[in-house]
């Protein structure tokens, strides 16, 4: 005897729309473990992947009254896929458009912080040739400096700028604010930081990263 889940057109398009739903999480996340496991490549991934991210989309409007919660509904029919909710509804685009974003974000913060360690270098040159050689004026610029010099994680720790600002600064901390320092001294320290910058150059990869 056949048993009909519906009494009318209305109730088959909704059970159509559900297992059509059910058919994209899973199907998602068999493509997400495909990716993951390198058993498809990264364009035929994107290509696919975004396919089922805009047909989940549409069906998702269509169906927000009925299903207002996406991971309620995989738990009702039982479905085990964390992959795929993520895709679908956390993340809402494929993972290598993920990770193209997040390389970015990192050259565009890498660049900024180089661009800021170029010009901390530079002013500090400029400001001791200008003879500015007063501790409270040497002091701050020599702080910003190794500060911007922190944030470099491509600088390893005993990198020589950073090693050389710190003992000026320690030096200097241990002077009056209103103490200069000797021509000997001002000279030693921008041959310091020519030496580092020179050095913090030599250190950057050969993309400018």
């Amino acid at each position: 005897m056949e048993v009909k889940l519906w009494n009318d057109k209305r109730q088959r398009d909704l059970y159509d729309n559900f297992a059509e739903l059910y058919a994209i999480i899973r199907t998602t996340e068999k493509l997400e473990k495909a990716y993951i496991r390198d058993i498809i490549g990264p364009s035929e991934y994107e290509v696919e992947c975004q396919k089922l991210i805009t047909h989940y989309r549409a069906l998702a409007s269509t169906l927000k009254e009925i299903v207002p919660s996406i991971e309620r509904f995989a738990d009702t029919y039982t479905m085990d896929c964390p992959a795929a909710i993520n895709r679908l509804v956390v993340s809402g685009v494929p993972a290598t458009v993920e990770h193209r974003a997040a390389s970015a974000s990192q050259s565009a913060t890498s660049a900024a912080a180089v661009a800021e360690c170029v010009q901390n270098f530079i002013t500090a040159m400029d400001s001791l040739k200008l003879s500015m050689v007063a501790v409270d004026q040497v002091h701050p610029l020599l702080t910003e400096l190794s500060a911007s010099l922190s944030k470099l994680s491509i600088l390893p720790p005993d990198f020589e700028g950073k090693t050389r600002m710190k003992d000026w600064l320690s030096r200097l901390s241990k002077m009056g604010a209103a103490d200069e320092l000797t021509e000997q001294q001002s000279r030693q320290l921008h041959f310091d930081l020519e030496s580092s910058y020179n050095s913090f150059m030599a250190a950057l990869p050969s993309s400018g990263t």
